[in-house]
């Protein structure tokens, strides 16, 4: 019996998402053993600073790379959008899940049915604040950090009127009642990644069994839309977000960013899978000309 162990942080959100990367795993090959071990990122720790402040997203991965490569974990299961961009040569993504819904929603208090707009709207997202006003014109924005049960404590207890959250983490976490409104693509463009699982691996070994869990619509999406931000320059402190879909050999890229003078801009492009990289790549340039 293989025994391989997976890398993840704590929070319940974390290890929801890792344990259905086992259970895909362990349904396929019943050969291999996989056992969860959890840690505390920097991320996690430090609550009291807008992230972009503090490192980026790099702050949620740091534990965790450096566990994978003393070969301390085997595997590392993130949710995609927390990945930093570019990728890690020694510690390249292995396999992406099929997407969970990539919508942003809005959650308001337990027993409400509208906004309280007397009180702020919870998102310590760039990309979501940019988009936001057109949506709820003056409703004053305000950082909400924590894993989502403390985002929920802190909604629920009066401190906002509203939460801005992935729908992908309410669903895995079994709170999808909590979802007031879905926004739409029209509506809130989502980060790169939302809704998918990128699995971390050491380069150089073999993660073929990895192929109950890689989706290659989902893979070669996000391929797209990690390739846009990356042509930006972006991490977690760029206003930008995108979102790709397979048809077929067709893929459609959808994109949003704030321009060097505060303006936004949405942008679709469209093209052959085989260059997902390109597309994503092509698209930040159109929208920066």
């Amino acid at each position: 019996m293989k025994i391989l162990r997976v890398g993840s942080r704590e929070s319940n959100l974390a290890v929801a998402q890792a344990r259905e990367v086992i259970a895909a795993v362990a349904a396929a090959h019943p050969d291999i053993t996989l056992e969860l071990v959890t840690m505390k990122t920097s991320g996690d720790r430090i609550l009291d600073q807008p992230l972009e402040a503090i490192g980026g997203k790099g702050l949620f991965v740091k534990e965790l790379d450096d566990a994978l490569a003393n070969g301390r974990v085997d595997i590392c299961v993130h949710s995609c959008k927390d990945m930093p961009v570019p990728d890690n040569a020694a510690l390249p993504v292995v396999a992406i899940s099929k997407r969970e819904d990539p919508a942003d929603v809005l959650v308001l208090p337990s027993g409400r049915s509208e906004p309280d707009f007397s009180r702020p709207l919870g998102t310590s997202s760039p990309r979501r604040r940019a988009q936001l006003p057109s949506l709820f014109s003056g409703w004053q924005c305000e950082s909400v950090r924590g894993n989502i049960q403390t985002r929920l404590r802190k909604l629920d207890a009066g401190e906002f009127g509203g939460l801005v959250l992935a729908a992908a983490g309410l669903n895995r976490l079994g709170l999808t009642e909590r979802i007031s409104k879905m926004f739409s693509l029209a509506e809130m463009v989502p980060a790169a990644g939302q809704g998918a699982l990128a699995i971390q691996g050491r380069a150089g070994e073999d993660y073929s069994w990895l192929d109950a869990v890689n989706d290659q619509d989902t893979h070669d999406a996000v391929l797209a839309e990690r390739a846009f931000i990356e042509k930006l320059g972006g991490g977690c402190s760029a206003p930008a977000a995108a979102y790709g879909t397979v048809d077929g050999d067709s893929l459609s890229l959808t994109a949003f960013c704030v321009l060097p003078d505060g303006g936004c801009r949405r942008g679709t492009r469209t093209g052959s899978r085989t260059v997902a990289k390109e597309i994503g790549a092509l698209l930040a340039d159109e929208m920066h000309a």
